[in-house]
């Protein structure tokens, strides 16, 4: 999965806007947290900087290994692991933990939840993005399932968090013509799905094409609105009280 366009950088353009609204996340919650903070779903590790600035111990788990010189943050350390469960963590530890992209992945997405809540210190605060599915443009085999506001509300309460705060990350105009150039550019491709395949087919058959036409999409909006895709920032993206026109979902749940 390091080398699909599941993972991004800033290494290629191309992946500027998915880049962005990636790193957004962590910008948005860098203003939140403090104190002992576990992040889930370490990446190509777009937030490290930034999170272990900001808190007294950070700890970043991911199941594939990192290329982050770690020993340039003192109170940061990495561990590869799969999860859930999350071995080795005590219970009541953390005061935040945060979570980005990830939780669509994953089989259990309930021991994952119950997981956060077993880490976190009574008060403490878990951090969430995943795609609204509303705003999905077409299947993605990489995720085992996405989620509406309602559904990740719902699971988040019934694995046993007090409350739920729920909040979305929306785009500006910028934002909305990349998405528009994008859905033009997703038809175009999904049209000869006349069998409806790409929800008919097992997801993980499904996995390598789309990760190939998804490359080559994102290739043709650069070329096709390059001024546009270049010039998209974290400062193009903001939060607000979640709806359907959310791009992202960004819960914060409290223990």
């Amino acid at each position: 999965m390091i080398g699909t366009a599941e993972r991004v950088s800033d290494h290629d353009q191309t992946d500027n806007y998915v880049y962005q609204r990636c790193l957004f996340a962590y910008h948005e919650a860098v203003n939140r947290i403090s104190g002992r903070v576990l992040e889930i779903g370490t990446g190509s590790g777009l937030g490290v900087k930034l999170i272990a600035a900001q808190c007294n111990e950070f700890i970043t788990v991911d199941k594939y290994a990192s290329d982050i010189e770690f020993s340039q943050f003192p109170n940061a350390r990495f561990l590869q692991m799969e999860i859930p469960p999350f071995k080795g963590f005590e219970d009541n530890y953390f005061d935040f933990v945060i979570s980005f992209q990830v939780i669509e992945h994953l089989e259990d997405d309930s021991l994952f939840v119950k997981e956060i809540l077993r880490v976190l210190k009574k008060g403490g605060k878990a951090i969430l993005t995943t795609p609204n599915r509303i705003q999905s443009l077409s299947r993605n085999p990489w995720h085992v399932r996405e989620y509406l506001g309602s559904e990740l509300e719902e699971l988040l309460l019934k694995q046993g968090f007090n409350s739920v705060e729920k909040l979305g990350t929306f785009g500006n105009t910028k934002v909305l013509e990349y998405i528009e150039s994008n859905k033009a550019s997703i038809k175009k491709i999904t049209r000869f799905d006349i069998f409806n395949f790409q929800y008919k087919l097992p997801r993980k058959l499904l996995q390598i094409p789309y990760d190939f036409f998804n490359r080559m999409n994102r290739k043709m909006i650069a070329k096709n609105i390059t001024q546009v895709n270049g010039s998209i920032k974290v400062d193009d993206f903001y939060v607000g009280l979640q709806n359907e026109d959310s791009l992202d979902l960004f819960f914060i749940a409290t223990k």
